[in-house]
């Protein structure tokens, strides 16, 4: 766990290292200033959410470890965005290898009009591993990481679409397993699913723990409080508060942590 207290002048102090470190991150829309002057360590096998009201750049912050508010024209950024001690922001990074790297669970289900097996070997064909011995091991492993093999073993060849909403977002976690990534981002990844279905989801977040590094954006202050180790509270594109998440929900240093927290805006 990494803070980011603030100093006599208030000011951000430079957070220690992490899988990903940030120092005074700041994202720009056209004239909005939507993230400003950001400072958080990201620990290595830990889950990180991203707390705060809507509109709070929680999910651009997101989509800064892997590059994909590049897609959006009129994107400027300054400061720096360190994974593994390498600024991802450097002229020579290889946006392809980052995005491998990184992986990105959407809001919603997003399985691809293709059979089950299909969706989850399309990413590793697409990085040009075609032997169909390995993608078949890649398949089996990749689904058995989400708890999915047994499920669809023997239809591996009939369409993703006709899973369950629950399970097709487990097979969106397995399509992107299967790349090996090293860090997965979940953008509201269980927003869509009905209560049983979340706490399924979480409960593979907390297995998935055990090998990656994940940071989810949630809504749902219980769930954060379920099963993150870290917790960042954001408000109006500033990172206000970061730290364990015991902390953060019983005993928060700053006012408007709390206030959220307890409800009175959000």
């Amino acid at each position: 766990m990494t803070t980011s207290p603030a100093d006599s002048d208030n000011s951000l102090q430079c957070p220690l290292e992490g899988i990903i470190t940030l120092r005074g991150l700041n994202l720009y829309y056209g004239d909005f200033h939507a993230l400003k002057e950001v400072h958080a360590a990201f620990q290595q096998q830990t889950i990180t959410a991203l707390i705060g009201p809507s509109g709070c750049g929680k999910s651009t912050l997101l989509r800064t470890f892997n590059r994909m508010n590049d897609l959006i024209p009129g994107v400027r950024i300054t400061g720096e965005v360190l994974i593994d001690g390498k600024d991802i922001y450097a002229p020579e990074t290889d946006l392809t290898h980052l995005r491998k790297k990184v992986g990105l669970v959407f809001q919603r289900p997003n399985p691809f009009p293709l059979s089950i097996y299909d969706n989850v070997v399309y990413g590793p064909r697409l990085h040009g591993r075609p032997a169909r011995r390995e993608l078949e091991d890649l398949a089996e492993h990749s689904l058995a990481a989400v708890q999915l093999w047994d499920e669809v073993k023997d239809r591996l060849k009939t369409p993703a679409l006709a899973l369950t909403e629950e399970q097709q977002q487990r097979l969106c976690i397995a399509r992107v397993l299967a790349v090996e990534p090293e860090i997965l981002l979940m953008d509201e990844p269980c927003s869509a699913l009905d209560p049983l279905a979340t706490l399924r989801i979480e409960e593979l977040m907390r297995e998935l723990k055990k090998l990656y590094t994940i940071i989810i954006v949630t809504h749902n202050m219980q769930q954060a409080a379920r099963v993150s180790d870290d917790t960042g509270f954001m408000y109006l594109g500033e990172l206000i508060e970061f730290g364990e998440t015991g902390q953060i929900f019983t005993r928060p240093r700053d006012e408007k942590t709390e206030d959220y927290i307890t409800g009175k805006y959000g």
